[in-house]
């Protein structure tokens, strides 16, 4: 299981070019099962998503295609964690190996 920090490192004018995009990459990591949950921080400098990936290397390649990442206007740092205690609702995350 991995965080992802999104900083943005453009202002939000550039930023806001690239959302359309960058939300359809979000949606086709959501109906890949790679990510989990996601949003803009707030205040708004960035974003975080909860990924599952089966490794860290696997993850940075797919935060390569994010249109972000693509035109530059986002840093990002990758946190790897092991779950061990959940809210009930998602005790199906809880020590299971990662990536699916």
């Amino acid at each position: 299981m991995f965080i992802v920090s999104l900083s943005y490192t453009a202002p939000l004018e550039r930023i806001d070019a690239h959302l359309a995009a960058h939300r359809e990459f979000l949606a086709a990591q959501y109906a890949a099962g790679r990510f989990l949950m996601s949003g803009p921080k707030v205040p708004r400098e960035g974003g975080i998503i909860l990924a599952d990936a089966p490794s860290r290397a696997a993850l940075e390649a797919v935060l390569g295609e994010d249109p972000f990442r693509q035109a530059g206007v986002a840093r990002y740092e990758i946190t790897e964690f092991a779950p061990l205690m959940t809210a009930p609702a998602l005790d199906a995350w809880r020590q299971r190996p990662s990536g699916g």
